[in-house]
């Protein structure tokens, strides 16, 4: 079973991410509420993003895919 790249990057970058949120911590133990949340919330945004954009490309790369493959005409005849 092959995972798909829409699943795969934003799901390593998530897992970054909460790498990243740990080695944070001292900031939000200093006060810094707005300033740790705020990269957090701005960093999951950009990874929902990602993994809709990547998803709207293979659902285009699987429709050109699918035209291809399920047409009438022959492939001189298709110009």
């Amino acid at each position: 079973m092959k995972i798909k790249k829409s699943t795969l990057i934003p799901t390593l970058l998530l897992a970054y991410l909460g790498v990243m949120a740990y080695m944070g911590l001292p900031h939000l133990r200093a006060g810094r509420y707005l300033f740790y949340f705020g990269i957090i919330a701005a960093t999951l945004v950009i990874i929902i993003l990602l993994h809709i954009t990547l998803k709207q490309r293979e659902n285009k790369k699987a429709l050109k895919e699918d035209k291809n493959a399920y047409t009438t005409y022959a492939k001189d005849d298709k110009n």
